[in-house]
């Protein structure tokens, strides 16, 4: 089941750049090459935990990669928001192949305006989300808390040269009229908001440029 609700600014942009090309990508790439490497960090830690019979909230998640990963694992259902429709619709195309339709529940949106329609669930995934939303606080805090058990998150290592390549993107985006904007938030002030909402940093690792986390509940 699919429902829509209208988007921002930046969710505009997000249907602009996330479109039906790019999703069409990162869905053969998915089927060739598997999980991306922190993708994979991620998935493997929350599986590590136990998945059986969990369910799961996949804010912005694409193609649907961490849903199709975990209901194979043995959890029960997912709820994907995203506010790209290509996206959703890529997803939605795998899950039928791989027979899980049924467990999914897809929500075309801003996450932040549906987020009180939502229910609470055992696992929360933002896999390079963050990083596409310019009210960081409000994503944080309302996401946060509805994570039963497990909050996971991939977002750009808060470095330098990241900051310069986001600000280097942003400027192209306006030069071609794009209101999608990318943002390397401080990794403290994501935290900050997470400790808030009664979660506690259990697993992180990054690479050159992301940063893999995983918080889990008392």
């Amino acid at each position: 089941m699919t429902r829509k609700k209208n988007c921002c600014a930046q969710c505009e942009g997000i249907e602009q750049t996330f479109n039906e090309e790019a999703a069409d990508e990162d869905l053969r790439f998915y089927r060739l090459e598997g999980l991306d490497q922190t993708t994979e960090w991620l998935v493997d830690e929350i599986k590590a935990q136990g998945v059986d019979g969990a369910t799961l909230l996949d804010i912005g998640g694409g193609v649907g990669m961490i849903q199709h990963e975990l209901l194979k694992d043995g959890a029960a259902s997912a709820v994907h928001v995203d506010a790209s429709s290509a996206y959703i619709e890529a997803a939605q195309r795998e899950a039928k192949r791989r027979k899980l339709r049924e467990k999914i529940e897809w929500r075309h949106g801003n996450f932040v305006d549906i987020a009180k329609e939502l229910s609470p669930a055992d696992i929360v995934t933002l896999d390079k989300v963050i990083c596409c939303y310019d009210d960081m606080p409000s994503l944080v805090k309302s996401s946060a808390k509805l994570a039963r058990r497990f909050y996971g998150i991939v977002t750009p290592r808060d470095i330098w040269y990241l900051r310069w390549g986001a600000k280097v993107m942003n400027l192209f985006q306006a030069l071609f009229q794009n209101p999608y904007r990318m943002f390397v938030h401080p990794i403290e002030d994501i935290e900050k908001y997470i400790k808030k909402a009664g979660l506690k940093r259990t697993f992180m690792k990054q690479d050159a440029m992301w940063r893999v986390a995983v918080y889990s509940r008392a």
